[in-house]
C-alpha cells in the first residue's frame, strides 16, 4: 500500500513516495527526493488508525505533503 508521484521541478525531478510499513508498528513513511537525491523523511504513527481507514489516511497524508512540496517549491521561485 503506497502512493508515487513524480513532478518537473526545473532540469530536476521531484518524487514523492509514500508507503505503508507494519513493522514494528503501523506507520507510513514519506520520502521526498530531488534530482534523485534523499532531501527528506516524514513518518506518522498509524498504530491507532482502523484497518478500514488505512488507505484513505495514506492517501491524505501523501496528498498533503505533495501540496506543501510544491507550494513552498513555487514560493521560492518568485
Amino acid at each position: 500500500m503506497g502512493r508515487l508521484d513524480a513532478v518537473d521541478i526545473g532540469s530536476k525531478k521531484l518524487t514523492v513516495q509514500t508507503e505503508f510499513f507494519t513493522r514494528p508498528s503501523w506507520r507510513i513513511e514519506t520520502k521526498v527526493y530531488l534530482g534523485g537525491a534523499l532531501k527528506k523523511v516524514y513518518t506518522e504513527d498509524l498504530a491507532s488508525t482502523p484497518p478500514a481507514e488505512l488507505q484513505r489516511t495514506v492517501d491524505t497524508f501523501h496528498q498533503t505533503k505533495m501540496e506543501e512540496i510544491v507550494n513552498g517549491l513555487r514560493r521560492l521561485s518568485q
